[in-house]
């Protein structure tokens, strides 16, 4: 028996487009949604109960979880204090605030990889810059920040000695830069009945400079073999942890066949935008499914897809224009999703584009008309 609506009061950590698209999903269950965010024109803004104040405030989370049934997130940068206390009091926090913790820096993230024997790239934790100088035996290396690293931020690649100045004066890792053939994700689900089910891995192309994922195909052009060791290996992580709720699970594929762990999101993620169109259930349904203990939902891919992220034009701020949008609507298959920002900046993601078609070639093709035609200006 479930109660939609009366005694289930979602709050949400972050009122981006993540939550936005939570909240889109979470219509058809009828649930009541409550947001926090320090934007008072956030995306989810003018979309569900809103609360403007700090995420990362112990009493600001504690007054904004008083008056909901069940606590989720869309970013990381939370208070977990302040999640523990929730949960004490009987409230359902979910992901749970340990395994955000943990997740909220790459260290002991790697740490839990190393420990669970997860394959992951080699790497040694690094205190601050002088430290990444004394390692000039395990260079080239990308050297990540600890903490508060996200969308490219917080990562650089040192090839040797003369890179020395781009190092982060903060704990971090450095981490063996893999010569990769591909990028994917997995996106993986958990109930609290402990169901587990996995979406089929898609496979990503960054954006040269800003490290951004630009580009997104479903399903991965990979063998079955290794599509079933990414799966297997997304499985794997969201038992260890015990997870409930959504966790994204971006890898690497080798030259020599071999699937790394990069890093993990316990939360919707860019990976799994396209997900709302071409699978039987979205990311963000499997999400509320998965920390209301529902029955999971049906991954399946109904058709071939791709996502183009809308990003800022460089050299353009301001109020948010979007030039191209007619052509681009007049292509089958294609479904925009602006999310409601109103200014634009360079690279800042102001929506995304998912394209479904039978034909994996002509896919690509709109994927790239989409991309070059679709332009967010001021």
């Amino acid at each position: 028996m479930h109660d939609f609506g009366r005694n289930n009061k979602l709050g949400i950590l972050g009122g981006g487009q993540l939550g936005r698209m939570l909240i889109q999903s979470g219509i058809d269950f009828n649930i009541p949604f409550a947001v926090l965010d320090p934007d008072k024109h956030a995306p989810c803004a003018t979309l569900a109960e809103f609360h403007h104040g700090r995420l990362t405030d112990y009493d600001t989370v504690m007054k904004f979880g008083a008056s909901c049934d069940i606590i989720t997130i869309e970013i990381e940068n939370v208070n977990t204090a302040a999640l523990k206390a929730l949960a004490k009091q009987g409230k359902k926090v979910y992901p749970q605030p340990e395994i955000i913790e943990l997740i909220q820096d790459k260290r002991t993230q790697k740490l839990f990889y190393q420990k669970n024997n997860i394959p992951t790239a080699e790497f040694c934790l690094v205190d601050n810059a002088e430290e990444v100088k004394s390692k000039t035996s395990f260079f080239p290396a990308v050297n990540k920040l600890g903490r508060e690293g996200y969308d490219g931020r917080g990562v650089q690649i040192i090839f040797n000695e003369n890179d020395l100045q781009k190092a982060f004066d903060a704990p971090g890792l450095l981490e063996k830069l893999i010569p990769f053939e591909k990028e994917i994700a997995v996106i993986v689900a958990c109930n609290e009945r402990g169901e587990i089910k996995t979406f089929p891995a898609v496979e990503m192309a960054f954006h040269p400079v800003q490290n951004l994922v630009e580009y997104l195909f479903a399903p991965a052009d990979l063998s079955e073999e290794i599509l079933q060791e990414a799966d297997n290996i997304a499985k794997t992580i969201i038992k260890k942890l015990s997870l409930i709720g959504i966790l994204a699970v971006e890898m690497f594929v080798t030259r020599d066949g071999k699937v790394l762990v990069n890093e993990i999101a316990p939360r919707p993620h860019n990976s799994g935008h396209q997900t709302i169109e071409a699978n039987s259930t979205s990311q963000y349904e499997q999400h509320l499914r998965a920390i209301l203990n529902l029955p999971l939902g049906d991954t399946n891919l109904l058709l071939p897809s791709a996502m183009v992220n809308l990003l800022g034009e460089p050299g353009f701020e301001g109020e948010a224009r979007y030039e191209g949008i007619d052509d681009v609507l007049k292509l089958a298959g294609v479904h925009v999703h602006l999310y409601g920002k109103r200014i634009t900046k360079p690279f800042r993601k102001m929506g995304h584009v998912t394209i479904v078609d039978v034909d994996v070639d002509r896919l690509k093709e709109k994927a790239n008309f989409v991309k070059q035609t679709l332009k967010v200006i001021a």
